[in-house]
């Protein structure tokens, strides 16, 4: 035995301080403690010294054993860490990594156009409460209870006479109550009925349109709507008005444009009619503006009121309304 166990151990803890890396530890680790290690064959020499010599060297060299053991493992866990330490640091003087931008919603984009159209025109934007009175979104309208007028609007009721409202159109009664003619808005927001298949949804967005002035007249409500759906589409659509009925506006007409699909040829999406509806519209009915205290001798004005998500639909020829509202960004990502 050339070597005591005591000289192996600090030949073997030298070299592991000069250690650099991780295979250079596991060479050690096999060059003292593998099978054919210095270690190892100290233990098998052992039975080459004296009787009484044998109990102490075999446990000193179990001893150095594990203790060269530990400091190996210890070692390669020190490296490893540094290792990671070293992955996770910012390198100041790398490029920097371009952050990955959204997009305005569909429905936003549309909000936006409709707002910028109508405000060149001279509209101002009126936003008001989506938890409704009934008085503000019915009886202001001249929908009283039990009138025929209230089937056609499902509601969402709180309670007996607090709703989400139904239109944007309480919010011309309340900018009346306020404000002395001339008036001219437009309400926008969110409005609630109870329908919901593949062109309804139980929430959905409205824009709304007042205009109350003198000698006001069905030809400039015509002309107003006109500019805007040739801006919202293009200088090609064509209008058509159908006399219809609406509450709160007398005369009352629903707007049809020519099919943005086929241009008037004919098509599934417009029922072979060449036409699809896009909003109503009126002269504003005088016992609106007897209620709220304006004088009817004096003034005259029109209302139009328009689905947005329907808009969005026909511009961007979208033909479930619901994908709107279902965050899929493989829709979203086109707009």
């Amino acid at each position: 035995m050339e070597k005591t166990i005591e000289q192996i151990k600090e030949e073997a803890l030298d070299e592991l301080k000069t250690a650099s890396d991780i295979e250079t530890i596991k060479a050690l680790s096999v060059l003292y403690l593998g099978r054919k290690g210095l270690v190892t064959q100290f233990l098998r020499d052992i039975s080459k010294l004296p009787q009484e010599k044998r109990p102490g060297a075999g446990k000193q060299a179990n001893k150095v054993k594990k203790i060269l053991d530990t400091a190996f493992k210890e070692a390669i866990e020190l490296l490893k860490k540094e290792a990671a330490e070293t992955d996770d640091h910012i390198d100041v003087s790398l490029p920097g990594r371009a952050v990955a931008q959204g997009s305005l919603h569909p429905i936003t984009q549309i909000n936006r156009q409709i707002f910028e159209i109508f405000t060149k025109l001279g509209f101002d934007i009126a936003e008001g409460p989506e938890v409704e009175t009934d008085y503000y979104n019915f009886e202001a309208l001249n929908i009283p209870k039990n009138h025929p007028a209230r089937d056609m609007q499902d509601t969402f009721y709180i309670s007996d006479n607090i709703i989400l409202r139904t239109q944007t159109s309480p919010m011309q009664v309340r900018v009346m109550e306020k404000q002395k003619p001339p008036v001219r808005i437009i309400a926008p927001g969110k409005v609630y009925r109870c329908d919901s298949d593949l062109t309804h949804t139980p929430m959905f967005h409205q824009v709304e349109g007042l205009l109350v002035d003198e000698n006001i007249s069905f030809g400039d409500l015509k002309g107003i709507l006109n500019t805007f759906i040739h801006q919202i589409f293009d200088t090609q659509t064509s209008l058509r008005f159908r006399p219809s009925f609406f509450p709160f506006t007398e005369p009352s007409a629903e707007v049809d444009i020519l099919c943005v699909i086929c241009r008037g040829k004919g098509c599934r999406v417009c029922s072979h009619t060449g036409w699809l509806e896009v909003l109503g519209c009126g002269m504003v009915h005088p016992v609106i503006f007897e209620n709220i205290g304006y004088d009817t001798s004096r003034y005259t004005g029109f209302a139009f009121g328009m689905g947005v998500e329907r808009i969005a639909m026909l511009k961007y020829g979208i033909d479930d309304i619901r994908k709107f509202f279902e965050n899929d960004l493989r829709f979203l990502r086109q707009f």
